[in-house]
């Protein structure tokens, strides 16, 4: 071989090792970006993201975001606390009689008695079935010969059946409680001897959930007319299939949709969100967007997020900014507390200020990443920070509405906390069995919320939904 034939072989075995070693730092790039993402996604749990506490992967003490307080612990001076108070009149009384002296063993049974001093005691009566038996006539007409019968009272068909209350506190325990089918047939038959069946049990239920449509009805109506409204969502699953369940909420009212789709397409049949034309708060997923109301954003998963940030990536302007959403609540709630129905615009324009000064810091901090020499199909991906940033910026209307108007709440906690319930049916009771089991639990839950927010005792007004006389809330 020649020496210009050995150029020739070095210099194309130079240009394959220059492409391998391409290759291998675009591998290594792409590698690297993917234990980022990895390590960023197990580094998620509660404290500073979206995810439940029940997906918290470590046992860890969370961190609250709340600032220590200077007032000691337990009640604060002027609380009004609660306490077993004695009763005027009780339902039994027993006398404890003084035989003789205690100091000179002097016998005092005929003492008359100077004064009493009164303990009492609560407590449950025995729990026993009460069976009321109907004796219904039959005669027979002197005239016609023909027998009449006695007309028994309305509902009761079978020759023995339960009682309405019994119903009530079948469906309390499944639909309040969630309690499952097996653990109430266990109670009745621990506390009343009654062999209820889980027929009998999803029976009232379904009776329970026909009675009660025009409230549900009326409730929507109620919601698509207040000046705020809570909305949220959350996953369950519906005869082993994946649902969503939709939670649309005030502080007096609640009503929860299930639909199998999560977006656009679940809310429309619901058919709240649609005909509202108030302020929306929700946690800025995108299908509520498309709505034509004002929207105010959870600050809370902001909060989260920034928090995210802050631990992960050691972003400054992030900690300023979590800084500054909590002194903006913390000024809306001395407005309010001092009977304001804005904030001074001096105030709140230096905040703002404040706002958008942190905003531009974060994305000195992320520039936009280099376009790539080949453009790709889709959005391109961003870092978790500007992701946020470009949030803030964006929907900065919506991000700080509780700003602007005093009557916004500052998170979505009302939402959360009605939608809670529905974790934990799903944690105690699992799936929804039946196409029917998710449709007739909103209903009744949303009735119980509601009503339970109103101040009302739950098992009277389930009995008066059994029996087909429903209570309607107050609007």
């Amino acid at each position: 071989m020649d020496k210009d034939q050995e150029i020739e072989r070095l210099r194309q075995e130079n240009q394959e090792l220059k492409a391998a070693l391409q290759q291998a730092m675009e591998t290594i790039a792409q590698l690297t970006q993917q234990v980022q993402e990895l390590e960023a996604r197990l580094a998620k749990d509660s404290h500073n993201s979206h995810l439940p506490p029940s997906s918290d992967r470590f046992a860890r003490q969370p961190k609250s975001l709340r600032k220590k307080s200077t007032k000691p612990s337990g009640g604060q001076a002027g609380h009004q606390g609660h306490h077993l108070m004695q009763v005027a009149t009780a339902d039994l009384s027993v006398v404890q009689e003084v035989s003789i002296c205690e100091h000179c063993q002097q016998d005092l049974r005929a003492q008359p008695v100077d004064h009493l001093i009164r303990r009492q005691v609560v407590d449950l009566p025995v729990p026993k079935v009460v069976v009321t038996q109907y004796q219904l006539e039959c005669k027979r007409c002197p005239r016609c010969q023909a027998m009449s019968q006695a007309q028994a009272p309305q509902g009761l068909a079978a020759p023995i059946q339960y009682s309405a209350s019994i119903a009530a506190l079948a469906v309390y325990l499944s639909q309040v409680q969630l309690l499952p089918d097996g653990r109430i047939t266990q109670l009745f038959t621990d506390l009343f001897g009654l062999p209820l069946s889980t027929g009998s049990i999803h029976r009232w239920i379904a009776q329970c959930a026909e009675h009660l449509v025009p409230v549900e009805e009326a409730i929507k109506t109620a919601l698509q007319q207040v000046p705020v409204l809570h909305q949220d969502e959350t996953g369950l699953y519906q005869g082993g299939k994946r649902a969503w369940m939709h939670v649309s909420a005030t502080a007096r009212l609640t009503h929860y949709g299930v639909h199998a789709k999560r977006g656009r397409e679940a809310m429309d049949a619901i058919g709240i969100a649609p005909h509202f034309q108030g302020i929306g708060v929700h946690d800025g997923w995108e299908s509520y967007q498309g709505y034509t109301y004002t929207h105010a954003l959870c600050n809370v998963h902001h909060l989260r997020e920034l928090t995210f940030i802050e631990e992960r990536f050691g972003q400054a302007w992030a900690t300023r900014m979590k800084e500054l959403l909590l002194d903006m609540k913390r000024c809306c709630d001395q407005a309010r507390a001092r009977g304001q129905s804005d904030l001074d615009a001096l105030v709140r324009q230096r905040l703002i200020e404040r706002y958008q000064a942190i905003i531009e810091e974060g994305y000195a901090a992320h520039p936009p990443d280099p376009s790539p020499p080949v453009p790709k199909r889709g959005r391109r991906k961003q870092h978790p920070a500007r992701c946020l940033l470009n949030r803030l910026h964006e929907r900065q209307e919506q991000v700080l509405a509780f700003l602007h108007q005093l009557h916004v709440p500052f998170d979505n906690s009302q939402a959360e906390r009605d939608i809670r319930m529905v974790k934990v049916q799903q944690k105690v009771s699992g799936c929804f069995r039946g196409e029917q089991g998710a449709p007739f639990f909103c209903r009744i839950r949303g009735y119980v919320s509601t009503m339970s927010k109103q101040g009302h005792a739950l098992l009277a007004l389930l009995e008066s939904a059994i029996t087909g006389h429903p209570v309607f809330p107050q609007f």
